[in-house]
């Protein structure tokens, strides 16, 4: 049966590929980071289990009366706690150019999320821009149409005082006729 791969197995992806391929292959969650850090360094879980084994055994022999097996178990308890410190000493020079290397690609990742937000907000920012010219635009022409408006009404209220009212044209055509 076979294994699946470990993110770090798998080839680069295209850099024309899509961004969540992208992510997918570098970014990883807490127990995919808990995994890949065990397969790193299986030694360390090892000297952990010892040691938490050795201080139950101890613990235990001690409740019971037995002082020599507690004795054992302290003793153990150290040389546990000895290759579990041996195993993360060696380990960090084994991995440190990895380390290293992940440092860089986190610090690199960190500025492209950094750089994709803030291309986000200005596009974000154009939008809006693009919205208040185009209301402002529809405003201007709203109030150029109120303007136009208001002079027609303007206009024939003019035309209405110089023709005058109903009255007006009465006495108008009054004296009209008179003379």
């Amino acid at each position: 049966m076979e294994q699946p791969s470990s993110p770090l197995d798998r080839e680069l992806p295209s850099s024309f590929q899509g961004n969540s391929t992208h992510r997918e292959f570098y970014e990883e969650n807490r127990w995919q980071k808990l995994g890949r850090k065990l397969k790193e360094e299986p030694l360390i879980p090892l000297g952990c289990a010892i040691t938490c084994w050795a201080f139950y055994g101890a613990t235990t022999s001690i409740r019971s009366g037995n002082s020599y097996r507690a004795q054992q178990m302290f003793r153990l308890r150290l040389y546990g706690q000895a290759f579990t410190i041996a195993a993360m000493v060696a380990g960090s020079f084994y991995y440190n150019s990895d380390r290293i290397l992940r440092k860089e690609y986190d610090a690199l990742m960190q500025e492209r999320r950094a750089q994709e937000k803030r291309e986000a907000w200005i596009r974000e920012l154009e939008a809006r821009d693009a919205e208040e010219t185009d209301w402002r635009q529809k405003m201007a022409k709203v109030t150029e149409k109120r303007e136009e408006e208001a002079r027609a009404r303007r206009a024939r209220e003019e035309e209405k005082e110089r023709e005058g009212g109903p009255i007006a044209k009465a006495v108008k055509k009054l004296r009209e006729g008179v003379q």
